[in-house]
Protein backbone atom coordinates (compact mmCIF):
# COMPACT_ATOMS: atom_id res chain seq x y z
CA UNK A 1 0.00 0.00 0.00
CA UNK A 2 1.22 3.20 -0.99
CA UNK A 3 0.11 5.79 1.71
CA UNK A 4 1.06 8.75 0.27
CA UNK A 5 -1.82 7.38 -2.84
CA UNK A 6 -4.01 6.25 -0.53
CA UNK A 7 -3.81 9.96 1.27
CA UNK A 8 -3.87 11.84 -1.73
CA UNK A 9 -6.96 9.93 -3.17
CA UNK A 10 -9.26 10.30 0.09
CA UNK A 11 -8.18 13.95 0.32
CA UNK A 12 -9.21 15.17 -3.01
CA UNK A 13 -12.78 13.31 -2.24
CA UNK A 14 -13.15 14.12 1.55
CA UNK A 15 -15.81 16.23 1.35
CA UNK A 16 -18.08 14.20 -1.59
CA UNK A 17 -16.88 10.64 0.76
CA UNK A 18 -18.19 12.10 4.06
CA UNK A 19 -21.55 13.26 2.67
CA UNK A 20 -21.94 9.43 1.16
CA UNK A 21 -20.82 7.56 3.99
CA UNK A 22 -20.15 9.73 6.59
CA UNK A 23 -23.10 8.50 8.65
CA UNK A 24 -23.96 5.13 10.02
CA UNK A 25 -27.68 5.57 9.09
CA UNK A 26 -26.41 4.43 5.53
CA UNK A 27 -24.86 1.58 6.93
CA UNK A 28 -26.96 -1.62 6.39
CA UNK A 29 -28.40 -2.88 9.92
CA UNK A 30 -26.62 -6.10 9.34
CA UNK A 31 -23.41 -4.18 9.83
CA UNK A 32 -24.52 -1.64 12.15
CA UNK A 33 -25.59 -4.85 14.14
CA UNK A 34 -22.66 -6.58 14.29
CA UNK A 35 -20.36 -3.70 14.90
CA UNK A 36 -22.70 -2.89 18.23
CA UNK A 37 -22.45 -6.37 19.58
CA UNK A 38 -18.87 -6.36 19.27
CA UNK A 39 -18.28 -2.95 21.08
CA UNK A 40 -20.34 -4.21 24.00
CA UNK A 41 -17.96 -7.23 24.15
CA UNK A 42 -15.15 -5.27 24.65
CA UNK A 43 -12.97 -5.04 27.87
CA UNK A 44 -10.80 -2.30 27.98
CA UNK A 45 -9.88 0.28 25.33
CA UNK A 46 -10.03 -0.04 21.75
CA UNK A 47 -8.75 1.90 17.99
CA UNK A 48 -11.04 2.08 15.11
CA UNK A 49 -8.19 1.80 12.83
CA UNK A 50 -8.82 3.88 9.51
CA UNK A 51 -11.77 5.66 10.48
CA UNK A 52 -12.49 7.92 7.93
CA UNK A 53 -14.83 10.89 8.78
CA UNK A 54 -15.29 9.41 12.34
CA UNK A 55 -19.08 7.90 11.97
CA UNK A 56 -18.11 4.32 13.09
CA UNK A 57 -16.08 5.70 15.72
CA UNK A 58 -18.68 7.52 17.48
CA UNK A 59 -20.86 4.61 16.89
CA UNK A 60 -18.80 2.68 19.19
CA UNK A 61 -18.80 5.13 21.64
CA UNK A 62 -22.71 5.22 21.51
CA UNK A 63 -22.73 1.42 21.96
CA UNK A 64 -20.44 1.73 25.36
CA UNK A 65 -16.68 1.35 23.84
CA UNK A 66 -14.18 3.35 25.06
CA UNK A 67 -12.32 4.03 21.21
CA UNK A 68 -10.33 6.36 19.44
CA UNK A 69 -10.18 7.22 15.92
CA UNK A 70 -6.99 7.24 13.52
CA UNK A 71 -6.84 7.95 10.32
CA UNK A 72 -3.66 8.89 7.55
CA UNK A 73 -5.51 11.44 6.19
CA UNK A 74 -5.68 14.82 8.28
CA UNK A 75 -9.13 16.22 6.32
CA UNK A 76 -10.86 12.82 7.81
CA UNK A 77 -9.74 13.60 11.25
CA UNK A 78 -10.01 17.33 11.28
CA UNK A 79 -13.72 16.63 9.84
CA UNK A 80 -14.23 13.71 12.50
CA UNK A 81 -13.41 15.87 15.23
CA UNK A 82 -15.86 18.66 14.30
CA UNK A 83 -18.83 15.75 13.62
CA UNK A 84 -18.02 14.17 16.96
CA UNK A 85 -16.66 15.86 19.82
CA UNK A 86 -16.60 12.77 22.26
CA UNK A 87 -14.00 10.40 20.83
CA UNK A 88 -10.24 11.22 20.98
CA UNK A 89 -9.18 11.21 16.60
CA UNK A 90 -5.58 11.11 15.67
CA UNK A 91 -3.29 11.03 12.00
CA UNK A 92 -1.83 7.59 12.03
CA UNK A 93 -1.06 4.92 10.15
CA UNK A 94 -2.62 0.78 10.24
CA UNK A 95 1.72 0.01 10.43
CA UNK A 96 1.91 1.88 13.02
CA UNK A 97 -0.72 2.75 15.79
CA UNK A 98 1.24 4.12 18.14
CA UNK A 99 -0.12 2.30 21.41
CA UNK A 100 2.40 0.08 23.83
CA UNK A 101 2.58 -3.47 22.91
CA UNK A 102 -0.56 -5.40 24.83
CA UNK A 103 -2.43 -1.98 25.74
CA UNK A 104 -5.80 -2.59 23.75
CA UNK A 105 -8.40 -4.61 24.06
CA UNK A 106 -10.02 -4.48 20.09
CA UNK A 107 -9.09 -3.26 17.01
CA UNK A 108 -12.28 -2.46 14.20
CA UNK A 109 -10.37 -2.30 10.49
CA UNK A 110 -14.15 -1.96 8.96
CA UNK A 111 -12.82 -1.42 4.88
CA UNK A 112 -10.10 0.16 6.31
CA UNK A 113 -7.31 -2.50 4.98
CA UNK A 114 -8.85 -2.91 1.27
CA UNK A 115 -6.26 -0.57 0.09
CA UNK A 116 -3.33 -2.49 1.69
CA UNK A 117 -1.32 -4.33 -1.21
CA UNK A 118 -1.53 -8.16 -0.32
CA UNK A 119 2.39 -8.68 0.44
CA UNK A 120 1.99 -5.89 3.07
CA UNK A 121 -1.31 -7.43 4.85
CA UNK A 122 0.61 -9.82 7.37
CA UNK A 123 2.82 -6.48 8.55
CA UNK A 124 -0.62 -4.64 9.30
CA UNK A 125 -2.02 -7.65 10.83
CA UNK A 126 1.47 -8.25 12.92
CA UNK A 127 1.23 -4.59 14.20
CA UNK A 128 -2.52 -5.60 15.34
CA UNK A 129 -1.30 -8.45 17.07
CA UNK A 130 1.39 -6.19 18.95
CA UNK A 131 -1.18 -3.73 20.17
CA UNK A 132 -4.00 -6.07 21.18
CA UNK A 133 -4.01 -8.00 24.43
CA UNK A 134 -4.49 -11.80 24.67
CA UNK A 135 -8.09 -12.22 24.23
CA UNK A 136 -8.69 -8.94 23.10
CA UNK A 137 -10.67 -9.17 19.44
CA UNK A 138 -10.62 -7.18 15.58
CA UNK A 139 -13.26 -6.70 13.72
CA UNK A 140 -12.36 -6.69 9.90
CA UNK A 141 -15.11 -5.91 7.37
CA UNK A 142 -13.71 -6.30 3.10
CA UNK A 143 -14.87 -6.97 0.06
CA UNK A 144 -15.23 -10.76 -0.24
CA UNK A 145 -13.79 -12.73 -3.06
CA UNK A 146 -10.60 -13.65 -4.92
CA UNK A 147 -7.67 -13.40 -2.42
CA UNK A 148 -5.49 -10.16 -3.73
CA UNK A 149 -6.85 -9.76 -6.89
CA UNK A 150 -7.19 -5.72 -7.19
CA UNK A 151 -10.25 -4.02 -8.28
CA UNK A 152 -10.97 -0.23 -9.46
CA UNK A 153 -12.59 1.02 -6.38
CA UNK A 154 -14.29 4.17 -6.52
CA UNK A 155 -11.57 6.29 -5.08
CA UNK A 156 -8.11 4.28 -5.52
CA UNK A 157 -7.11 0.88 -5.72
CA UNK A 158 -8.34 -1.58 -4.08
CA UNK A 159 -8.53 -5.41 -3.49
CA UNK A 160 -10.94 -8.61 -2.46
CA UNK A 161 -9.88 -11.37 -0.13
CA UNK A 162 -11.35 -14.53 0.83
CA UNK A 163 -12.42 -15.68 4.11
CA UNK A 164 -10.16 -18.48 3.69
CA UNK A 165 -7.09 -16.69 2.65
CA UNK A 166 -7.62 -14.17 5.50
CA UNK A 167 -8.29 -16.26 8.07
CA UNK A 168 -4.39 -18.10 7.54
CA UNK A 169 -3.05 -14.80 8.13
CA UNK A 170 -4.65 -13.94 10.93
CA UNK A 171 -3.25 -17.63 12.20
CA UNK A 172 -0.05 -16.67 10.89
CA UNK A 173 -0.41 -12.99 13.48
CA UNK A 174 -1.44 -15.01 16.29
CA UNK A 175 -5.37 -14.62 15.91
CA UNK A 176 -7.84 -17.22 16.19
CA UNK A 177 -11.25 -16.80 14.18
CA UNK A 178 -14.38 -16.99 15.91
CA UNK A 179 -16.89 -15.71 13.78
CA UNK A 180 -17.31 -15.21 9.51
CA UNK A 181 -20.01 -13.14 8.43
CA UNK A 182 -21.68 -12.81 4.56
CA UNK A 183 -23.61 -10.10 2.80
CA UNK A 184 -24.68 -10.49 -0.56
CA UNK A 185 -26.58 -7.99 -2.86
CA UNK A 186 -27.83 -7.73 -6.03
CA UNK A 187 -25.68 -5.77 -8.28
CA UNK A 188 -23.27 -5.09 -5.29
CA UNK A 189 -19.46 -6.48 -4.16
CA UNK A 190 -20.08 -9.44 -1.62
CA UNK A 191 -19.43 -8.51 1.75
CA UNK A 192 -17.25 -10.27 4.42
CA UNK A 193 -16.41 -9.65 8.22
CA UNK A 194 -14.07 -11.68 10.49
CA UNK A 195 -14.52 -11.23 14.59
CA UNK A 196 -10.71 -12.74 15.73
CA UNK A 197 -9.43 -13.09 19.34
CA UNK A 198 -5.99 -12.88 20.39
CA UNK A 199 -4.45 -15.67 21.19
CA UNK A 200 -0.62 -15.36 21.52
CA UNK A 201 1.67 -13.52 22.82
CA UNK A 202 3.80 -11.39 20.04
CA UNK A 203 6.74 -12.28 18.70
Amino acid sequence: MSDSRVQNAYAARASEYTALFGSTDAAHQQDQRLIAGWAKSLRGSAIDAGCGPGHWTAFLVDHGADVEGIDLVPLFIEEARRRFPAPHFRVGTLRALGVPDGHIAGILAWYSLIHCVPAELPLILGEFARCVKPGGSILLGFFDGPAGQPFPHAVTTAYYWSVDALTQHLLAAGFDVQEVHFRAEPENRPHAAIIAVRTTSHG
